[in-house]
């Protein structure tokens, strides 16, 4: 796995603002806004003409999230280690509206020892919003960081009825 797999991309509005998306020939591999921290800059693959069926998922499936409805996700390929991939694959068991703590999500993983590098592992997390990353917080319910920002982490909880 290379660390830069993407082989096409597509540029989506959000109400919280645009998104990168980008794809591997595996899935969707990054999904990121412009200002975020770990986004990899402008990708030099080429733009979809708007036929690609996973970046057309990945813009349905994020306008699906923004109106509430169900959606279903595209097949998802990530870059990352081992630990990473598998703490990326354990933001997805966790429920909308039902925030969890990096302690229950390193508990969850049978790593109650590796917080830490959980923690590290939820930040770099290269595919946003789908991948839920802003459903993890603080101990105490506290909204920690997010790699989107923190305007964008509560306004994410709170359309999914979870505001800390």
């Amino acid at each position: 796995m290379t660390r830069h797999h993407h082989i096409l991309q597509r540029r989506i509005d959000s109400p919280l603002g645009p998104l990168t998306a980008a794809r591997s020939a595996a899935g969707l591999s990054g999904l990121w806004f412009d200002d975020q921290k770990h986004h990899p800059g402008p990708l030099s693959v080429p733009h979809d003409d708007g036929s690609d069926p996973v970046l057309r998922a990945t813009a349905d499936a994020l306008a699906a999230y923004f109106s509430g409805r169900p959606f279903t996700l595209p097949p998802l390929d990530p870059a990352g280690t081992a630990f990473q991939r598998e703490v990326w694959q354990a933001l997805l068991t966790i429920a909308p509206g039902q925030p969890a703590t990096y302690g229950a999500l390193a508990g969850r993983l049978g790593r109650a020892s590796a917080a830490r590098a959980l923690g590290a592992a939820v930040g770099r997390n290269p595919i946003s919003v789908l991948v839920p990353c802003h459903r993890v917080v603080g101990a105490d319910g506290s909204l920690t960081g997010y790699a989107g920002g923190l305007a964008r982490k509560q306004a994410l909880l709170t359309l999914e009825g979870g505001a800390a």
